[in-house]
């Protein structure tokens, strides 16, 4: 694996040069073979757990410790802006939760496919976005990856097999079950993950899409993100069943640590290769938002400072790759403090860029809205005075 997929993006950063020579002086090569065991064993419904040793190198879990320090240091850093009114509108963070994003991308290839809710920038991050495409699109600018016309649940890049960023709860299920079914007619031996939280676990539609993946041995992976919270409402208060892994019945599931990167990457692999032999499978990532549901809801009337600060200290997705970088000698604190300050170097430079961005021209109001070409006109309320002619 590549040193860290976001090395080569971004603004130009040089982080791809310290962490080569700080691997190079390691007593472990950069390219080694590690066998880690998972914190958790895999709990499965309907078909046989994966092991729980994972094959990783020294350059993997580096790239793991950098690239989830750098979503980390974004989502502080849009909450920041979002407080200083540069984001207007809905804006919902993943901080805590990263190890799924950084995990599923490397248990899988950017011919996979991932739809997902509208807890969307890390994941599109991870699907080969900039920061500078971020942080544009999220202060509506027009070098936004949606040309700053989204926002920040409408984050797009087909280029990397990312197709959202969707705002309305549970809709990307069945959207990601159809290209799941393009990818089966294709035969291009691709899947699809489709992820949603489980405050959309409920939904009606989630199942019906299920149910026709299944009839039709699609390659599809529904992944629920159980951060324990459906906005304000705890799991328990709103599923009669909250083992999301089990939910699919004649569907196999998996529960897995979501906030592990290694099972998250390991299960990811496992489901992959089980959808392309046998259809549909549901993964459940046991994971955690530090943040409230949104940048409306503080986090703390529904759950206690003492639950939130209990998760960070002992099942963070940083620190734990940071204890096993240091452990098994790859890298000294110092060094991945260095990192850490780059990383912030790289989110502030981004953040300067993106405010010189400009904002989309009023014309674009009426852009990605028609086809081309067929001569639409809006008029007023009277049907009689044109307003606009629609390019």
């Amino acid at each position: 694996m590549a040193l860290s997929t976001f090395s080569r993006r971004g603004l130009g950063s040089t982080l791809a040069k310290p962490l080569s020579a700080a691997v190079s002086s390691r007593r472990i090569s950069s390219d080694a073979s590690l066998t880690i065991e998972t914190s958790v064993p895999f709990t499965a419904h309907n078909c046989e757990a994966p092991s729980r040793a994972v094959t990783t190198s020294p350059s993997e879990l580096l790239s793991f410790f950098r690239d989830m320090a750098l979503m980390r240091r974004m989502e502080i850093a849009a909450d920041s802006l979002y407080k200083a009114k540069l984001i207007r509108g809905f804006c919902h963070l993943y901080d805590g939760q990263e190890a799924v994003a950084v995990g599923m991308e490397a248990g899988i290839t950017r011919k996979d496919c991932i739809i997902t809710a509208y807890r969307d920038h890390c994941t599109f991050l991870g699907r080969g976005g900039t920061l500078l495409e971020v942080f544009s699109e999220l202060m509506g600018r027009k070098d936004g990856c949606s040309k700053g016309k989204g926002g920040s649940m409408h984050f797009y890049r087909k280029e990397g097999g990312f197709y959202g960023g969707h705002g309305i709860v549970g809709a990307q299920v069945p959207l990601g079950c159809g290209l799941a079914f393009a990818q089966k007619y294709s035969k291009d031996e691709s899947v699809t993950f489709a992820l949603y939280g489980d405050g959309a676990a409920n939904q009606g539609q989630l199942f019906e899409a299920l149910n026709i993946a299944a009839l039709w041995d699609l390659p599809a992976i529904l992944v629920c993100e159980n951060n324990h919270y459906g906005m304000g409402t705890a799991e328990w208060r709103a599923a009669k069943s909250p083992a999301y892994y089990k939910r699919g019945d004649y569907v196999p599931g998996l529960k897995v640590d979501g906030m592990d990167v290694l099972a998250v990457k390991q299960a990811c692999k496992f489901a992959k290769e089980h959808a392309l032999k046998n259809g549909p499978i549901i993964l459940e990532m046991d994971t955690y938002r530090y943040h409230g549901h949104s940048m409306s809801d503080p986090g703390s009337t529904y759950r206690t400072r003492d639950e939130i600060s209990g998760v960070r200290q002992e099942r963070d997705p940083i620190e734990r790759v940071r204890k096993l970088l240091l452990s098994h000698d790859i890298a000294a604190e110092k060094e991945l403090k260095d990192i850490e300050k780059e990383v912030r170097k790289e989110v502030d430079e981004a953040i300067a860029k993106a405010k010189e961005s400009p904002m989309p021209d009023p014309s674009e109001l009426f852009s990605h809205v028609y086809v081309k070409g067929l001569g639409v006109e809006a008029f007023g309320v009277d049907r009689k005075i044109m307003r606009a002619t629609l390019p």
